[in-house]
């Protein structure tokens, strides 16, 4: 099976900082790979060079087979490729619709539209509700309501469900859980499994471990700039992946093919 997501050598300098180091990366279809490493190892570099976010100095990225090279974000997102930051990245003061549409607003058809740029919100509306439903959050009553009224797993939820209406390719996750309370993490890990039996593959960074290993098919270990090796859950421990992670363990050898 060939990767819907690749990369070979990629190389990220900020002066005499190293921050990815001929890094390697690969991501199957519909499979949730996570990404773990210690702070400082250059996962989110990693994951900004491939969501356009960094330009990186050296090396390739493939998607679908096609060579690609964004030189923004919103040229991923052009792609197909969404991405959910740790900060989320939501106007507090704007409806719920408003946020899965800002930066590509529906206009109204015809005259109204093109020429005085009207806003399309009862169609910008039904379409963020229908997706909200699809992923099971229609605990939230008002579309129109803020985002600054929800609690911290229906702003994740959003988020989420903002990718996955858009992401037609591949869904970037950063730290989806962190601040979260055990509830509403349960509630995001599942919302994670749902998009994923959608078809659509999902990258997972993230810090914590039993989350890691609870939904991950593959989890991809990032150390000193690099890929050290990809294990799967099944084969090994939490204390494996950490020791792996901060250099205690030496990584398997046959991972590095995985």
């Amino acid at each position: 099976m060939e990767p819907i997501l690749k990369a070979r050598n990629l190389v990220k300098r900020y002066g005499r900082v190293v921050a990815l180091d001929h890094c390697d990366f690969e991501l199957m279809p519909g499979e949730i790979l996570a990404v773990i490493g210690d702070n400082g190892a250059g996962k989110s570099t990693l994951i900004k060079a491939i969501s356009g976010a960094v330009t990186p100095d050296e090396g390739e990225i493939w998607l679908e087979g096609r060579k690609i090279g964004f030189s923004s974000p919103l040229e991923a997102r052009g792609a197909g490729i969404e991405t959910v930051y740790q900060t989320l990245a939501m106007s507090p003061a704007l409806s719920i619709a408003d946020n899965m549409f800002m930066g590509r607003e529906l206009r109204k058809p015809g005259i109204m539209g093109s020429l005085f740029r009207q806003l399309d919100r009862p169609a910008m509306e039904k379409f963020a509700r229908d997706k909200l439903t699809e992923l099971g959050l229609m605990t939230i009553q008002n579309i129109n309501q803020a985002v600054e009224t929800l609690s911290g797993g229906q702003r994740q939820g959003v988020a989420v469900a903002r990718a996955a209406a858009f992401g037609s390719k591949v869904v970037i996750l950063d730290e989806p859980t962190a601040a979260l309370g055990v509830k509403e993490s349960r509630r995001v890990l599942e919302l994670i499994s749902d998009v994923r039996s959608r078809g659509i593959p999902i990258i997972l960074i993230s810090h914590n471990m039993p989350h890691v290993f609870e939904v991950a098919d593959r989890i991809h270990i990032h150390r000193l700039g690099r890929r050290l090796c990809v294990i799967k859950p099944g084969d090994y421990t939490m204390s494996d992946a950490v020791a792996f992670m901060t250099g205690a363990k030496e990584a398997p050898g046959a991972a590095e093919a995985a």
